[in-house]
């Protein structure tokens, strides 16, 4: 009931390669410890040792060091399905989860490990007037549980960052970077994340980048055309753009989605000749840098000479353009006397489509204001503060190159314009691609638009958009849409839905102990679809899994799972057993009797003893 320890995997994997880096030490409560030698460590793995003060490229900054810890440290939490809140919650693949997003990437990173295709974010830029969350540091593992709410007494775990803090680049950079680490786990090989930034960090943004992805996975620094005039009061210069800045998994594994061929572009594409291969185009044969093996003379159909330009050569070798002239892959214009080119065939073209460019003008991908009245027509509300358009995450869905059942996450999901784009693409190709948003319910200001409009959060907001947004989607589609995924479950982020006993017992004190918490370990006000998604994210089942519910038994993912947190005799967890489940999950408290939780295994080994048991 606990994510993974990253620390502690990768110690054990030091340990397996290196043995003799393992030692003990007292920790800072006089405990004895297994550590690792970190000096003994680096004459393992390196051939030179940079330490001390000397010097070294590197990017830091304070508290960079607690940032990993806590990037890698175990959570235990849990994530509550919401019924009411949700469309087609039975049906949908789609998820939208309220929570803070580090403790939710935590949930799914076994779950969703090397599954997601694509990552969008936009997150807070750190312009001075916009909120960081508020990670704390020296959090120990499990204070989670402790908590009196999940957020402060506003409902929400945000902070303002004010340029005039002293740690305002400092406390932005804690906030992204463990997200940026856990989040790259869940990305396929193949897979894709872009970010949304401004000027005030996208260096930083790049430096992180480079440390968490690699630079050699570097993708491109889009700049996108947000503004469609200049704003004329500003001081200096109007500034009108954003950076989408893009990274692959595994540069090597990647591959870009081009874009659709334009008239335009093909366009330059004739067959004046006839070729029978098709229409083409000329390219210039004359090259800058010089060699003399491609300085030679061309003599044209109509016997006119021609000698390269000066100081330049041919882009063939002598024996490479005979070849192709031969092969009728010269032209030499429509007179015969003109200067050679060499015909490029469409046909023969390496990529389908055209290569995407780096700037990406609002008259193709649309601009802020455009994504603000698609919030506002959807909602009925000026709810939201910048949010993308439409047609722009269309775009990076493009370049993701996406297939037609590939996950797609947004954990900055703002007003869920990822999701919007998502459900419009599904429609337009017949895809089944699944969306998860994940977002903190920031509370909206009484006096904002949106709160007038009765939006107490941001996710009140996206929640809305998608519900409408999938509405019209299915509209605009008539019969063709009949199919379409425009649902979400919604999950909701809590503490566990054990008991602190489970967890620590050590640190319960036994003259204070009522004993009724040893009767059961579920916290009393946790439903039996609230243990099941747990289970489901334990056992690493897409919380998206088709759920039946038949009595008391729940079936996922047909009899892949079968679980029943209700009373249990022994006549049900035979009919369970006979019917073969991969997994069969019980619930300690459930059993009626001594006897049906002794029968519990036999009955398993006499009807199915390959399903994996679990009991809470």
């Amino acid at each position: 009931m606990h994510t993974r320890s990253v620390t502690d995997e990768n110690f054990r994997t030091l340990a397996k390669l290196f043995p003799n880096v393992v030692t003990e030490t007292i920790d800072e409560n006089g405990k004895v410890v297994r550590a690792i030698d970190a000096d003994v460590l680096v004459q393992e793995i390196n051939s030179h040792v940079v330490s001390g003060k000397e010097e070294r490229y590197q990017f830091t900054w304070p508290d960079k060091r607690k940032s990993i810890l806590l990037a890698n440290a175990p959570l235990a939490a849990a994530l509550r399905p919401c019924r009411e809140e949700s469309v087609d919650f039975d049906s949908t693949e789609n998820l939208y989860i309220e929570g803070d997003n580090l403790d939710v990437l935590k949930l799914l990173r076994e779950t969703y490990l090397n599954r997601v295709k694509m990552i969008y974010i936009d997150p807070p830029y750190n312009t001075g007037n916009d909120f960081v969350y508020d990670d704390d540091y020296s959090e120990e593992t499990g204070e989670f549980l402790r908590r009196d709410g999940q957020y402060d007494e506003q409902g929400n775990r945000l902070t303002p960052n004010l340029d005039s803090n002293g740690r305002f680049h400092t406390d932005w950079l804690n906030m992204i970077y463990p997200r940026l680490r856990v989040a790259r786990d869940l990305l396929t090989d193949d897979g894709v994340i872009f970010i949304s930034i401004d000027d005030n960090e996208a260096e930083n943004m790049r430096k992180l980048c480079n440390e968490v992805l690699g630079d050699s996975n570097f993708v491109a620094q889009l700049v996108w055309e947000r503004a469609y005039a200049p704003k004329n009061d500003a001081k200096y210069i109007s500034n009108s753009h954003d950076y989408i800045i893009m990274y692959a998994k595994s540069i090597n594994k990647f591959q870009i989605g081009r874009l659709p061929r334009t008239e335009e572009a093909n366009a330059r594409y004739a067959n004046p000749d006839n070729d029978p291969r098709g229409v083409w185009k000329p390219s210039d044969m004359s090259v800058k840098t010089y060699n003399p093996n491609s300085d030679y003379t061309i003599i044209t159909p109509s016997g006119r000479e021609i000698e390269p330009p000066a100081g330049r050569c041919w882009s063939l070798s002598k024996n490479a353009f005979f070849e192709r002239l031969k092969d009728n892959r010269i032209w030499f214009g429509h007179d015969g006397n003109s200067v050679p080119s060499i015909k490029r065939f469409i046909s023969e073209l390496k990529y389908d489509g055209m290569a995407p460019t780096s700037i990406l003008f609002y008259k193709e991908v649309g601009h802020s204001q455009e994504g603000a009245k698609e919030v506002t027509s959807l909602i009925e509300a000026g709810a939201f503060d910048g949010p993308k358009p439409i047609r722009l995450l269309s775009r990076l869905l493009t370049l993701a190159n996406l297939d037609g059942n590939s996950i797609i996450l947004d954990f900055f999901s703002g007003s869920a314009t990822t999701a919007h784009a998502v459900m419009r693409l599904n429609s337009e190709d017949g895809g089944k691609r699944k969306f998860i948003m994940v977002q903190i319910p920031e509370v909206c200001d009484e006096k904002s638009e949106a709160g007038r409009a009765g939006y107490k959060n941001i996710c009140e907001i996206g929640k809305q958009r998608i519900r409408r947004a999938g509405q019209k989607v299915k509209n605009e589609a008539g019969l063709a849409g009949q199919d379409l995924d425009v649902g979400f479950r919604v999950l909701k982020l809590d503490s566990s839905n054990m008991k602190d006993v489970y967890y620590k017992p050590e640190e319960i004190n036994q003259i204070e102990l009522n004993l009724d918490v040893l009767t059961d370990n579920i916290k009393p006000d946790r439903t039996d679809e609230d243990l099941l998604f747990q289970v489901m994210l334990d056992l690493g089942i897409p919380l998206s899994a088709k759920i039946k519910q038949d009595g008391k038994l729940f079936y996922v993912n047909d009899n892949y799972l079968i679980a029943c947190f209700g009373r249990s005799d022994t006549a049900l967890i035979t009919e369970i057993a006979k019917k073969r489940p991969y997994y069969a999950v019980f619930r300690d408290a459930s059993f009626v009797n001594d006897s049906a939780m002794v029968n519990f295994k036999q009955v398993f080994a006499t009807y199915s003893p390959s399903t994996k048991r679990r009991v809470l």
